[in-house]
């Protein structure tokens, strides 16, 4: 996937990386992914949800994936204007939103699951965006990140992005295992907290007092 960026709020955002991973078709690289799937796998409640939310669909991988685990619920996909990534949802049977994370167009407490996969490094202000996944989010929440500093690390060993000392563009923000599960502690529930190399995933419920 290309990399292009809108603009928000009069800032310049990125809306994409410029390697799909999903579609990768390197043996270690699907190594990882399935590592990746895994854990999400994991991470989903052991109760089906009737609404689902994911924040940042990109290619539509992780929903098709929802679609088959919990074939009844209503699924809702958000992500920022872009035509380029727009293009890739063609066929996969939803049409997402575009909408911003800051500001999602739904009233308190829409969804039992809602989901941020490999959103909120790319996020200004992740502290506002997770106040605003707790305020649609009625029941579970799951998230994840770039697990740091082995991302850089990782990707400065393959001799990528070496002149952003392996900072993949558009993450413009960066936690370890534990920072961010704390981060996601502050207005969640951590129910779990994953590893699959080289991310960070955590399974949350909505704290409601």
């Amino acid at each position: 996937m290309a990399k292009t960026t809108i603009e928000v709020d009069g800032d310049e955002v990125e809306t994409g990386n410029t390697y799909d991973k999903y579609a990768s078709k390197n043996p270690v690289e699907r190594k990882l992914m399935d590592g990746f799937f895994e854990a999400l796998d994991r991470s989903l409640p052991a109760t089906s949800p009737s609404r689902i939310l994911e924040v940042g669909v990109g290619e539509g991988e992780v929903t098709a994936r929802l679609a088959q685990r919990f074939p009844d619920a209503t699924f809702v996909g958000v992500d920022l204007p872009d035509p380029q990534l727009a293009a890739e949802w063609a066929g996969k049977g939803f049409a997402p939103l575009f909408g911003d994370i800051g500001r999602l167009p739904f009233e308190d407490a829409t969804f039992d699951l809602v989901l941020a996969i490999e959103v909120l490094e790319h996020v200004p202000f992740p502290e506002l965006a997770l106040a605003e996944l707790h305020r649609v989010g009625r029941r579970d929440l799951v998230v994840s990140v770039p697990r740091e500093p082995i991302w850089c690390a990782a990707n400065l060993a393959r001799g990528k992005y070496v002149k952003e000392l392996g900072n993949t563009p558009g993450h413009i923000n960066h936690w370890g295992k534990r920072a961010f599960a704390e981060l996601v502690g502050r207005r969640f529930d951590v129910r779990a907290v994953h590893s699959p190399f080289p991310w960070t995933m955590v399974a949350a419920s909505v704290r409601t007092t």
